[in-house]
């Protein structure tokens, strides 16, 4: 059995989104260059169907990550960035049109129950109501060997945090300060895990930090 990771991009000052953030810009004001350094790799772009992109270290680590990943989990509002019922969600089958980049199961965190959603290019989006332990458990049966990937948001990763269910975090720091959005770990519970360093590869535009749960 594979381990479970969570693993966002956050800025220097703690936020994995920017402020106010709507449909037209759902990782907030400024949100968008947490991201700058992924979006032109090799790997997110073969992910995307795009041609072209980078490599090297960072562009390495990213597609370990990729390979050794069997299922996904994730909050509602990483998935539409919507709440409530899912007829009145605009954005009701995601964010990223017919063929999903993930390629491989999605458990996704709701209230409101629905039928799986199968995607083009191996995507199917399975809607979770029973929280987030059940949704790792049925990860870890559909990745079998492979690793459950918890990719967010925030408070998704911090209730994997606070459940004691990750075993790796790692984070991509952003040479950015956005002074307000989402925080990670403001809602991780009154006892956290302690983390050991194991990994720290610097790039002119991140830096990614990985650990490991100790206890």
């Amino acid at each position: 059995m594979g381990k479970v990771f969570a693993e966002i991009s956050m800025s220097l000052d703690g936020f994995v989104a920017g402020p106010n953030p709507t449909l037209e810009n759902p990782l907030g004001e400024g949100g968008e260059r947490l991201h700058e350094w992924v979006i032109r790799l090799k790997s997110f772009r073969d992910a995307h169907g795009l041609s072209g992109g980078e490599a090297g270290p960072d562009d390495e680590l990213v597609d370990e990550a990729v390979r050794a990943t069997g299922a996904v989990v994730m909050g509602r509002r990483m998935f539409s960035g919507g709440e409530g019922p899912w007829e009145n969600d605009p954005k009701a089958d995601g964010w990223w049109g017919d063929e999903p980049p993930f390629h491989k199961p999605v458990f996704v965190l709701t209230h409101h129950s629905r039928e799986p959603l199968v995607m083009e290019g191996g995507t199917t989006f399975i809607f979770v109501t029973e929280g987030l332990e059940r949704a790792i458990v049925d990860a870890r049966a559909a990745a079998g060997d492979k690793d459950v990937l918890v990719a967010g948001g925030a408070s998704a990763i911090d209730q994997a945090i606070s459940a004691g269910l990750v075993d790796e975090l790692q984070l991509h720091l952003a040479p950015v300060l956005l002074r307000g959005g989402v925080r990670l770990f403001d809602d991780v519970g009154p006892e956290p895990p302690r983390f050991e360093l194991t990994k720290v590869i610097a790039s002119p535009l991140v830096t990614h930090v990985r650990y490991r749960v100790i206890d």
